[in-house]
Formats: C-alpha cells, sequence, structure tokens
C-alpha cells in the first residue's frame, strides 16, 4: 500500500511537472502584454478594397504595447462598408495578421476584402446567400478577410493553418483567405 502511495504521489509530480513545463514553452495566444518570445508586430500596410482607403500603420508602441490612436485609426478603416459602422477590432485578430505577414516575408500591401460586418449587412449578405454565417466573428470585430497580393492563396492558407492563431477559413473561388482571433479551427 505505501509503495502504491508513494508511486503514485511521484508519478503525479513528474507528469504534473512535464505538463507545467509544456504549458510555459506553448506559444501564448494572447499578445495582449508580450513576452520576450513573441516578435513585437510590424506595421501593416492595409488597402481595404470596398472603400479604398489605405494604411500603413504601427499600432504597437516600441515597447510592445497597444496604440490607441492606431487602433482607433485600424477601428475606422476595418468598419463596416455598407453602414459605416466603426466597431471595435479585436487587437489579437491584427496580432494573427501581423504575424501572418511576418511569416510571409513582411511588407505585404494586404488587401481586406471584409472586416467588420454590421448586423444589418450581414443579415442582407445571409439573405442574399452569400454563405456567411448568422454568428460570424466579423459581427465582433473577431475577424479579416484577406488577400496578399503575389502571395499564392493555397501558401497563405497554410501559413494561417501553420500558426493556428485562431480560426482559417479558404476561399479559393473569391480568392481570399479568412482569419479570426476564435479558437483554432479550419473550414
Amino acid at each position: 500500500m505505501f509503495f502504491n502511495q508513494a508511486h503514485n504521489r511521484r508519478s503525479f509530480l513528474k507528469y504534473s511537472c512535464a505538463a507545467a513545463a509544456l504549458t510555459l514553452l506553448r506559444p501564448r495566444l494572447s499578445w495582449s502584454k508580450l513576452t520576450p518570445e513573441q516578435p513585437v508586430p510590424t506595421p501593416l500596410s492595409l488597402l481595404n478594397i470596398q472603400t479604398g482607403e489605405r494604411l500603413n500603420i504601427a499600432y504597437r508602441t516600441p515597447s510592445g504595447d497597444y496604440d490607441p490612436t492606431a487602433l482607433s485609426e485600424l477601428n475606422h478603416l476595418l468598419r463596416c462598408h455598407y453602414t459605416n459602422e466603426i466597431h471595435k477590432i479585436d487587437p489579437r485578430t491584427l496580432d494573427y495578421l501581423s504575424l501572418l505577414d511576418q511569416q510571409l516575408g513582411g511588407g505585404h500591401d494586404i488587401q481586406i476584402i471584409s472586416a467588420y460586418r454590421s448586423p444589418s449587412y450581414n443579415s442582407l449578405l445571409r439573405s442574399k446567400g452569400h454563405g456567411v454565417a448568422k454568428n460570424s466573428l466579423h459581427l465582433q470585430g473577431r475577424a479579416l478577410d484577406v488577400r496578399f497580393p503575389g502571395v499564392d492563396l493555397d501558401h497563405l492558407k497554410k501559413t494561417a493553418l501553420h500558426l493556428a492563431r485562431g480560426g482559417v477559413g479558404y476561399y479559393p473561388r473569391p480568392d481570399f483567405v479568412h482569419i479570426d482571433s476564435g479558437p483554432f479551427r479550419r473550414w
């Protein structure tokens, strides 16, 4: 009996330490405060293809904190083009986009096909059979549909999947990849 209790306690401690080590070594999904192993997101060069507006912006300070003024400018650029409604864009989605750009060599002029969608615009798209989700993360400012000119769409999708920072949707016919800050999944 004593051997089993001691053996179980040692096993428990050994596996608990291993689990803790793996948790610490695993890449963090939240970049709200950067850690030394996480690269500081680089400036984003964005073109909203719906409005024709461009923005080249660093949305993080050199210390890694979010820049509220830059985030406000991004919220405006990524507004619902149908209603002009501005909504807060989840900074984790921007971090995902920045990391994706870095993984693909950086400095891309990223085309935004869709970002925030107002409820009325989302309903309109659904009623016209565009296949958008009723509870899309676009409604929460947590999703972007993007294209990287000069980057093969399949390569863009595979890179996003490799990063595993959130959802990845592949849309070859309309020529874009969806990324979001929700749980990792693919379609």
